[in-house]
């Protein structure tokens, strides 16, 4: 079984290492609007369904939301259909706490 989460400090230590993957913002536009992680790919959890073919079956794939339950449901759904995904544990808000405190919180 697929792990399903990847804490901020992991998820740190790999953009660090320079791995290759795609971050996935799942929340909604005024929240993108408000704060998102550098390079992410930006599809609100109500168009993943429409808009997975978007989405690479050859790189790690994390999704975040503000505190990780959308980001969850998401990878859920995507992982079913084959992708490797997992969801940052604590979404941006963790994210903004633990790694980068420059990023506002809400």
């Amino acid at each position: 079984m697929q792990e399903m989460e990847i804490t901020p400090k992991q998820l740190k230590e790999k953009l660090d290492g320079g791995d290759k993957l795609v971050l996935l913002d799942v929340r909604s536009a005024e929240e993108w609007g408000f704060n998102h992680l550098e390079g992410a790919t930006f599809i609100p959890i109500e168009e993943i369904q429409q808009r997975r073919g978007e989405l690479p079956h050859d790189e790690e794939i994390i999704a975040y939301c503000h505190v990780g339950s959308r980001s969850l449901q998401v990878v859920r759904y995507l992982q079913a259909y084959g992708y490797n995904a997992r969801s940052l544990n604590g979404g941006i808000d963790q994210w903004a706490e633990e790694i980068d405190p420059t990023i506002p919180r809400y």
